[in-house]
């Protein structure tokens, strides 16, 4: 058995993410209780606080890691780890790349950079469901204004990225080329576009005050959708500006042997994702503690 750990982006998030694992495990407890802030919203919200992307990126990183540490503690280890954007974090935070206390620094301000990187109510994202890679790379092409892929997730969802109009009209426009449905997405800006340029020197600036280590894990990056020796504060400043790659990377991982996907995080939409790339591989979430334990019971 291979396993790999996918980690969960931005928009998984609810109240009451961790709180039942916290309960159950005292090594979970003292990783929550470090943070009282991000763990309070954790447990109880308000969901509108919690949903503000300031917050957003550090709480859900915070209940990945606890997650991730405890079936580590169970002897549960993976070979390879990947994650959906901010996943991607939670991914090397797991993987020591950055300690725990830096990482929670680092997507706190990487949040705060995202949240203000453009102005309210001028982009948006859409997914496009059912319609090929193709067909929507040259839609979006024609289209007034800036319109761009954001996320790979699986067979039958890209996600498109852009300004309001440009987004408006390519919805528009795939739909009468035979997308099945083209879903507004509630964020709140074109996250994973070219708009963000200056919002990737700012996290750059960010990510320049503290020191990474090499990966302890194989990590499977969102802009390549492979492994990479580039710099990975490179690596970081580019992807919040980049195509996230997930599909291309969890066929890498498959090509490379993995054969059991452990959703890490709150939700189960990369479990999904998995599923509709290749139906034949494993894979489990830990949505809940009873899913937990669950895999603890069958990989152990």
């Amino acid at each position: 058995m291979s396993i790999a750990f996918i980690f969960a982006g931005q928009g998984a998030q609810k109240v009451g993410m961790g709180y039942e694992l916290y309960q159950h495990d005292d090594n979970t407890k003292k990783i929550f209780d470090t943070y009282p802030k991000y763990r309070d919203l954790c447990f109880n919200g308000p969901s509108e606080e919690l949903n503000q992307t300031r917050n957003t990126q550090s709480t859900i990183l915070l209940e990945s890691y606890a997650v991730a540490q405890f079936l580590k503690n169970k002897g549960i280890n993976p070979e390879y780890v990947a994650g959906l954007s901010l996943g991607e974090y939670s991914a090397l935070a797991f993987s020591n790349c950055f300690n725990l206390n830096d990482a929670v620094e680092i997507t706190a301000k990487r949040g705060e950079i995202m949240q203000n990187a453009l102005p309210a109510g001028t982009t948006s994202m859409a997914a496009i469901i059912n319609l090929d890679e193709n067909t929507i790379k040259n839609t979006i092409k024609d289209v007034t204004g800036l319109c761009e892929v954001a996320n790979y997730n699986c067979p039958g969802q890209i996600v498109i990225t852009g300004e309001n109009a440009a987004i408006d009209e390519a919805c528009e426009l795939l739909k009468a080329k035979g997308a099945r449905r083209a879903i507004k997405l509630n964020v709140s800006g074109a996250f994973h576009s070219s708009l963000l340029e200056d919002a990737s020197n700012k996290l750059r600036n960010e990510l320049d005050k503290y020191n990474l280590n090499k990966p302890e894990y194989k990590v499977v990056y969102n802009t390549y959708g492979t492994e990479s020796d580039d710099n990975i504060k490179d690596i970081l400043q580019k992807q919040i500006k980049s195509s996230v790659r997930f599909q291309q990377s969890l066929e890498y991982m498959i090509q490379n042997g993995v054969d059991t996907f452990i959703e890490i995080g709150p939700g189960t939409a990369l479990s999904g994702f998995v599923k509709k790339t290749n139906p034949d591989v494993a894979v489990y979430n830990t949505d809940t503690l009873e899913s937990i334990l669950n895999i603890c019971e069958v990989l152990k």
